[in-house]
């Protein structure tokens, strides 16, 4: 059986029907969807954390923590994007989907991009986070 533990940056209420919040970072929460043989297997909200302690990496680890394989998003920064590569998540380009439902099925269906370096933001603040 496969098995992927997707994070979708999420607009409040957060779950399958929320929207997609454009940038991983700066979300209230992330949806996050197993992905079994194909299949939603289990959804779970879990809030973003602050930037403070630990800056633009404070959001990588704390989705390593909870074991995320992958995450579809819509921007984020250089640092950020290299800081998942570290840790092993995959980090997908959510190419405009409207909710966390059309991200997932796009997921599922291979066709989203891999985030690239043509996808960040540079956002003018000096950590890399970008301003989304």
């Amino acid at each position: 059986m496969s098995s992927t533990l997707v994070a979708v940056p999420s607009a409040v209420p957060g779950g399958l029907e929320a929207g997609v919040d454009a940038h991983f970072g700066h979300c209230q929460m992330y949806t996050l969807v197993s992905v079994e043989d194909g299949n939603i297997a289990n959804v779970e909200i879990i809030p973003n954390i602050p930037h403070e302690q630990g800056g633009c990496m404070a959001p990588v680890n704390y989705l390593a923590e909870h074991k995320v394989q992958a995450i579809i998003s819509g921007g984020m920064g250089m640092r950020p994007l290299m800081g998942f590569h570290q840790v092993g998540i995959e980090v997908l380009h959510g190419n405009g989907a409207v909710s966390v439902q059309d991200a997932v099925s796009a997921f599922i269906a291979g066709s989203l991009p891999r985030f690239s370096q043509e996808f960040t933001c540079g956002g003018g603040s000096s950590d890399g986070c970008g301003n989304h």
